[in-house]
């Protein structure tokens, strides 16, 4: 209904322009750019010391870190691949020692 109605359609509009003017001005001024820079870094510099200062805590727990449980978990995919060979070659082995068998009698 709102959307069919001619003066929401150019206030719409006229908000996207006034919208898109103010983002082009801010843009383009160089100390808004910068600060939103210095921001962006200074939040990033701020994770990675939280980041750093959970990894002690839980480490001081004796809990693991996200990190830990990934690399234990791709060594359990690799020790599940080994078992896997290796069941298959157990497979092979009894397969053709019964073969033999049979062959024999």
């Amino acid at each position: 209904m709102l959307k069919n109605n001619p003066v929401m359609k150019k206030l719409v509009e006229t908000g996207e322009e006034r919208i898109g003017k103010l983002a082009q001005q801010l843009l383009s001024n160089e100390k808004f750019v910068a600060t939103v820079q210095t921001l962006v870094s200074r939040s990033l510099a701020a994770k990675g010391t939280l980041d750093s200062a959970l990894r002690t805590a839980l480490s001081a727990m004796n809990l693991p870190s996200t990190a830990d449980l990934e690399q234990l978990r791709s060594k359990v995919d690799d020790l599940e691949r080994l078992l896997a060979s290796v069941e298959g070659k157990v497979d092979t082995l009894v397969a053709a020692k019964t073969g033999a068998k049979k062959e024999a009698k």
